[in-house]
C-alpha cells in the first residue's frame, strides 16, 4: 500500500479550485425574482413616477394587494403587463420590390 503525504500547498490548491468551483455555480444558477415587490421597487423596475403607479391602479391596469399601509404587486402581474401592451416590431429586411 502507497502512502501520499499531503502538504500546505496541496490543500491551499485544492482549497483554490473548491471556491472557483462554487463561484461558477452560483454565478450560474438564475436569479429568482421575488414573488412580491413595494411600490418604490416597481418604480424602479418600470422606471415611472409615484404618480403614473397610482395611476395603474386607479384604472385598474395593475392589480395589487394593500396589508395596512403598504402596496404589494405580483410580479407574474407585472410581467403580464409588459406582455400585454408590447408592442411588435415587424421590419423587412429585404424589399420584395
Amino acid at each position: 500500500m502507497a502512502v501520499e503525504i499531503i502538504t500546505r500547498e496541496d490543500l491551499n490548491e485544492f482549497r483554490t479550485l473548491l471556491l472557483k468551483d462554487f463561484r461558477e455555480i452560483l454565478q450560474s444558477k438564475p436569479q429568482q425574482a421575488k414573488q412580491w415587490l413595494k411600490s418604490t421597487e416597481v418604480r424602479k423596475l418600470l422606471n415611472i413616477s409615484p404618480g403614473t403607479l397610482q395611476t395603474l391602479r386607479i384604472n385598474k391596469t395593475l392589480s395589487y394587494t394593500k396589508i395596512g399601509g403598504i402596496i404589494y404587486y405580483a410580479h407574474q402581474d407585472i410581467e403580464k403587463l409588459l406582455e400585454l401592451n408590447k408592442v411588435s416590431s415587424e421590419r423587412t429586411l429585404f424589399n420584395s420590390k
